[in-house]
């Protein structure tokens, strides 16, 4: 605003308005903090998006994963002094296996159940997994931090400084959505489950089993949840509750991309990580950190509010 201008907002007073503007240099600093945890969101989005396209079911277990994975890449790598990668790939390994029992125990033995109930008892695995993990046999009720991939000492980039572990989070990301696409449209396995998010029927009565494509589904999507928790919990920390939130956002970039298309689903988790971080950035009435965790649940009503609308008018 020029000098001698008069300040004429209704909404804001000029100190107001200079209190929550951002300078470039802060700018980036949250844009690249939204882009890292966005890139969580997205991972967790993919795997809530693998699931529902082969079985129609959506896993809210899947934000257990992210948590598993985390906690698990501390025990090992911390507490039991592996090799960070070792201790990495051990941790997704494991947190894939308990996908797959969670599938075989929970989902395959409950024959004909309807898809509400199967969603039902993911609400229940995810309570259950999350009980277990605060335990003090296991991890207790504290947050802990394994040991960083590359170091702990700030980059700077353009006036911003972030770990070096956020890149690690953005990178794992871009990787495992490059090697997901890649696995789809050029694998027969992933070709397959192409073919039972299509058409079930029709993938049946050419021979591919569905039940297998499942399993195979819930691995990757474990996988996926614990990678993300490898990756994000040097950065962040990791707790025993820490799933519930990163997988209801998680849900939320899925919904944005309406559980089919993994890159939409990518770009959602992304674009509500920077819309969080930004909101910390203004730090004014509603847009502060308090509330930053609102701003997801918003863009999911939001989502909610357009889809039933649009059923409401192809019923009509």
């Amino acid at each position: 605003m020029k000098k001698g201008e008069a300040w004429a907002s209704p909404f804001l007073s000029e100190s107001d308005f200079l209190s929550c503007s951002m300078s470039a240099d802060q700018f980036l600093q949250y844009l690249l903090a939204g882009l890292s945890q966005g890139s969580v969101y997205a991972l967790v989005g993919l795997g809530f998006t693998i699931i529902y396209a082969v079985t129609r079911i959506i896993n809210f277990a899947q934000g257990e994963f992210v948590m598993l994975g985390g906690m698990l890449s501390f025990t090992l790598g911390v507490s039991a002094g592996l090799p960070l990668a070792v201790a990495a790939i051990l941790s997704i390994v494991i947190t894939a296996i308990i996908g797959a029992i969670m599938y075989l125990l929970a989902i395959r033995t409950a024959k004909r159940a309807s898809v509400i109930s199967l969603i039902i008892i993911t609400i229940g695995a995810s309570i259950f997994i999350r009980g277990i993990a605060g335990t003090k046999e296991m991890w207790g009720v504290d947050a802990v931090r394994p040991l960083p991939f590359t170091g702990s000492e700030s980059i700077g980039i353009l006036g911003a400084y972030i770990q070096p572990q956020v890149l690690w989070v953005i990178g794992a990301a871009v990787l495992v959505t490059v090697l997901l696409q890649l696995f789809l449209t050029r694998t027969v396995v992933g070709k397959a489950l192409k073919a039972c998010a299509v058409n079930p029927q029709a993938a049946v009565l050419v021979g591919i089993n569905i039940k297998t494509m499942a399993l195979i589904a819930f691995i990757l999507a474990a996988a996926l949840g614990g990678i993300g928790g490898v990756v994000m919990a040097p950065w962040t920390m990791m707790s025993y509750h820490s799933g519930f939130m990163i997988g209801l956002k998680g849900f939320v970039a899925a919904s944005i991309g309406g559980f089919k298309s993994p890159i939409a689903t990518v770009i959602g988790g992304i674009l509500i990580g920077v819309v969080e971080n930004m909101v910390v950035g203004i730090n004014y009435g509603p847009f502060t950190s308090q509330y930053m965790d609102v701003w997801g649940l918003v863009v999911l009503l939001a989502i909610l509010l357009i889809r039933s609308g649009r059923l409401a008018s192809e019923e009509a």
